[in-house]
C-alpha cells in the first residue's frame, strides 16, 4: 500500500511523526507537509507565486537522526502538499491519504476552516480514500497513543468501506486515550459558534482584536461529532466535498428566470 502523509502543523510536528510510525505498519509512507504551520488556512492553494519545496532528512528532524530521507517540506498550504505530493513525489497515485495528527480537534463547523481536513479533501479530489486525524488540545499531547488508535481505525475503515474512494474525518478526545476507547460514527455538527472579539491595546496604545467564544448549545436530535467527543468517544464522520443542496436544486430547476433588457437612454436618466 502506498500512503501519502501530510498535515497542517508543519513537517517537524510531533503528531506527524507519531502517525508516520504507525502507518509504516500498513505500507510505504511518503511525507509531503508544509514547511511551517498552516492551521486555519482552509482549502487555500498557491498559484500566483512559485511553490518552493525542500527535501528533508532524518538528521534535520531529530538530533542524532540518520541521513535517511524524511519527506518534502512545501512552502505552501496543506492542499498544496497533497496536490504536489500526488502529482510529483509519489511514484504512483497513493492508495490512501492521511492528514494529521492535528494538534487540536477539527469537529463541527471547524471542518470548514481546517487545513488538516482540506488536505484530506484534496486527496478525495484525486479519487483517493482520505482520512483527516485530529487530537483534542492538551498541554502535553499524547500523540503516540492517539496514533495507535488512529491506525487501528484507518485499518478498519479500509477493511469495511466499499470500492469507491471516501473521505473521513476522525477526531480523538483526550478521554479516549485512557481506558477503553469507543468509536462513534456521527454526523458533522452544524451548530453555530458564539464568536466574539475581545478588544485589547498593545504597549503603544493601539487597539487590536482577539477572536474568542465557544460553541453554542447543541440542539441536534442525533449524535454529532461534537456531542460524541463531549462524551469521550472518538468520532468518525464521512464527508463529501459536493456542496450542492440537492433538495433546493430540484426545486429551483422548476423556476423560470426572465431577464429584461436594460431600459436606459444614452443620455442618462431624466428628471
Amino acid at each position: 500500500m502506498l500512503i501519502l502523509l501530510t498535515n497542517d502543523d508543519g513537517i517537524y510536528a510531533p503528531g506527524l511523526a507519531a502517525m508516520h510510525r504507525q502507518l509504516t505498519q500498513l505500507g510505504d509512507v511518503y511525507v509531503v507537509a508544509p514547511a511551517t504551520e498552516q492551521s486555519g488556512v482552509g482549502h487555500s492553494i498557491t498559484y500566483l507565486t512559485p511553490l518552493t519545496v525542500k527535501e528533508v532528512f532524518q538528521n534535520e528532524r531529530v538530533a542524532g537522526g540518520s541521513d535517511e530521507q524524511w519527506g518534502w517540506a512545501v512552502e505552501g498550504s496543506p492542499a498544496d502538499c497533497v496536490k504536489i505530493g500526488i502529482t510529483e513525489f509519489c511514484p504512483r497515485q497513493p492508495d490512501l491519504v492521511v492528514s494529521g495528527i492535528n494538534a487540536g480537534l477539527n469537529a463541527g463547523i471547524n471542518v470548514l476552516y481546517s487545513g488538516t481536513v482540506a488536505a484530506a479533501i484534496e486527496g478525495a479530489f484525486f479519487g483517493v480514500t482520505s482520512v483527516a486525524v485530529s487530537l483534542e488540545y492538551q498541554q502535553h499531547f499524547q500523540f503516540d497513543k492517539a496514533a495507535v488508535l488512529a491506525r487501528q481505525i484507518v485499518e478498519q475503515i479500509l477493511a469495511n468501506k466499499g470500492p469507491e474512494p471516501q473521505l473521513y474525518n476522525l477526531n480523538i478526545p483526550t478521554a479516549a486515550l485512557s481506558g477503553e476507547a469507543k468509536v462513534c460514527v456521527a454526523a458533522m455538527s452544524v451548530a453555530q459558534y458564539q464568536s466574539r472579539f475581545e478588544k485589547r491595546h498593545d504597549p503603544f496604545g493601539r487597539p487590536y482584536y482577539w477572536l474568542s467564544g465557544g460553541r453554542a448549545p447543541c440542539t441536534a436530535t442525533r449524535e454529532t461529532d461534537v456531542s460524541a467527543i463531549e462524551k469521550g468517544m472518538i468520532s468518525v464522520t464521512p464527508l463529501d466535498f459536493d456542496m450542492t443542496r440537492q433538495a433546493a436544486l430540484a426545486q429551483m430547476e422548476q423556476w423560470q428566470f426572465r431577464l429584461l433588457p436594460e431600459q436606459c437612454g444614452h443620455g442618462g436618466s431624466k428628471i
